[in-house]
């Protein structure tokens, strides 16, 4: 009796590692915490996390600057890949134990485990390592709810795409050309560009020395664009709504620039008979219509581009040493405008090529600055 209750104690107290911040500021109040390890829920399944990614949202959260949603936990991280280490009451019998998996999160995913909603995990794709698959649920899901959810992206049309570098601008891009649609981005530097054409985009232009709006009315023979994806907010509304076509949608998910317009936006807005709208993925209700219809969706329409490589995540720098991370952190809070991804991992010893299991910390950096 008496061991069984304690086994019973431990099992539901058992804990693990996180990257944790007791109060809001810079990098250097991060730091490996001791928490307890969540215990998958009704419909839950528990993680074992390999792989995963900070987001711009994560620095803004870390900051106190983005809390995360009610219910949501406070560890950091909206994505994850590793494998399924245990199964919560009334789950369908999709997922077992050691399946290869990538989920969705609204956060926790900077830990040795955490636990998802069935419906918010996708398998990994075949050849795939635990690292690029971690690049994939936050930014290509974002990219993919924007076109097909939100802009209902058609056959033909042209797509600005700013930031047109960042992880998503580079997944927009790619999923503008399975829609047989046509990509144009934005990015700061010339280097930038080159990696957007290798990615797909049809046309690319820097912010940073010329109209981008005139530019891409040249290229579009005067007609603009169908659909801009903007994560920039305020400085751009001018000439977004300048190169924006008649019935255009103009789509904003980020205020880099921040949120405060002057100007006659609206009558603009309405001279084109154009609209506007607004998303953020992480704080779409997954219990509603939203994440798992999402993430069904992404599953059946992209799943086998990975697959049969006709897509890929871009990873660059690995970095393995705290002090290297900081500087980076560091780097990255003085910048003006970036949007970037990370991968934390607790790694082994084995191949970066190989699925892993968990020990040593490593950061892995995606170039993705604007």
């Amino acid at each position: 009796m008496f061991f069984s209750v304690w086994f019973c104690l431990f099992f539901f107290l058992e804990k693990m590692f996180a990257a944790y911040f007791d109060c809001p500021g810079g990098p250097e109040n991060l730091y490996m915490k001791e928490v307890m390890k969540p215990n998958p829920g009704e419909g839950e399944v528990l993680v074992k996390v390999s792989a995963s990614a900070l987001n711009r949202a994560d620095l803004l959260q870390r900051r106190g600057k983005y809390p995360p949603p009610k219910g949501a936990s406070d560890i950091l991280g909206l994505e994850a890949a590793g494998s399924v280490a245990g199964l919560g009451p009334g789950c369908s019998g999709r997922w077992r134990i050691g399946d290869a998996v990538m989920a969705l999160l609204p956060g926790g995913g900077q830990a040795q485990y955490v636990t998802v909603p069935e419906g918010l995990l996708m398998p990994i794709p075949k050849d795939m390592t635990f690292i690029q698959a971690a690049a994939i649920p936050e930014a290509w899901l974002t990219a993919f709810q924007l076109l097909h959810f939100v802009g209902k992206v058609q056959e033909g049309e042209r797509v600005l795409i700013h930031a047109g570098a960042s992880g998503v601008g580079m997944a927009a891009i790619q999923l503008v050309r399975l829609a047989k649609a046509i990509p144009i981005v934005t990015a700061g530097t010339q280097e930038k560009l080159e990696a957007t054409a290798n990615a797909g985009a049809a046309a690319g232009f820097n912010y940073k020395n010329e109209d981008f709006s005139e530019k891409v009315l040249e290229f579009t023979q005067g007609s603009g664009v169908d659909i801009i994806l903007d994560c920039v907010g305020a400085s751009y509304w001018e000439k977004n709504l300048n190169c924006l076509s008649t019935d255009g949608r103009w789509i904003i998910y980020g205020l880099l620039s921040g949120g405060e317009v002057h100007g006659d936006l609206l009558a603009r807005l309405i001279s084109k008979r154009a609209s506007i709208h607004t998303s953020l993925l992480r704080s779409r209700d997954k219990e509603a219509s939203s994440g798992y219809q999402q993430c069904m969706q992404f599953d059946l329409k992209i799943y086998y581009s990975f697959e049969s490589f006709l897509f890929k995540p871009v990873l660059n720098t690995f970095l393995s040493k705290k002090p290297q991370l900081e500087l980076l952190l560091h780097s990255l809070e003085n910048a003006t405008k970036l949007s970037c991804k990370f991968f934390f991992l607790f790694l082994s010893d084995s191949s970066l090529n190989e699925r892993n299991d968990t020990q040593d910390f490593l950061l892995c950096f995606m170039d993705t600055i604007i």
